[in-house]
């Protein structure tokens, strides 16, 4: 099946340079800072316990709720039928580690990229499978309740049509006894 192209991108071969140019900086950066890596790591593993401790994430029955932050608390509540794509991701180095990325995007979400990302959640596809599954569930209980209340309407539309013909049948009776007399 041939797809019809509407424009392709083509693009410029100055990109190159920009990325030997970041190289270049990135490894001076390297070098300035070898110095201070055993300070740097040091403040890392003293801080890293506590930024963990300070992390959650929360299934609850209608939205996920993650919190993050040892000085700038930060909380977000996601509500799961706004949830449009619960990404998995791994990378070489956190491959090594075993770790994964989960990374929430919503509908209606400004920017780009996700709204929220988990680095490290333990068992991270099963976290991923238990939020598709309730998402699933809340959309099928969405059905199910409109389906419920389109079957009340419905009775409630069968009763009123009863109660008006039974109006109707008193009337013509009605009708009927004043002409005889």
């Amino acid at each position: 099946m041939t797809k019809h192209i509407l424009k392709s991108a083509s693009f410029d071969p100055k990109v190159q340079q920009y990325w030997m140019l970041m190289a270049a900086f990135f490894s001076v950066l390297a070098l300035v800072t070898i110095p201070l890596l055993p300070i740097v790591l040091a403040i890392v593993w003293l801080v890293g316990g506590r930024i963990l401790a300070a992390m959650s994430a929360d299934l609850l029955p209608q939205k996920l709720v993650v919190k993050r932050g040892i000085l700038f608390k930060e909380e977000k509540s996601i509500p799961l039928e706004k949830i449009t794509d619960v990404g998995l991701s791994q990378g070489p180095l956190m491959r090594i580690f075993g770790l994964y990325r989960l990374s929430f995007e919503t509908a209606g979400q400004s920017g780009n990229g996700a709204l929220v990302s988990l680095l490290g959640v333990v068992n991270a596809s099963e976290f991923r499978e238990a939020i598709l599954e309730q998402k699933d569930v809340l959309a099928n209980q969405g059905k199910t309740s409109q389906q419920a209340t389109e079957q009340s309407e419905k009775e409630l539309l069968r009763a009123l049509t009863y109660s008006v013909k039974n109006i109707e049948q008193m009337l013509l009776v009605l009708v009927d006894e004043r002409q005889q007399k």
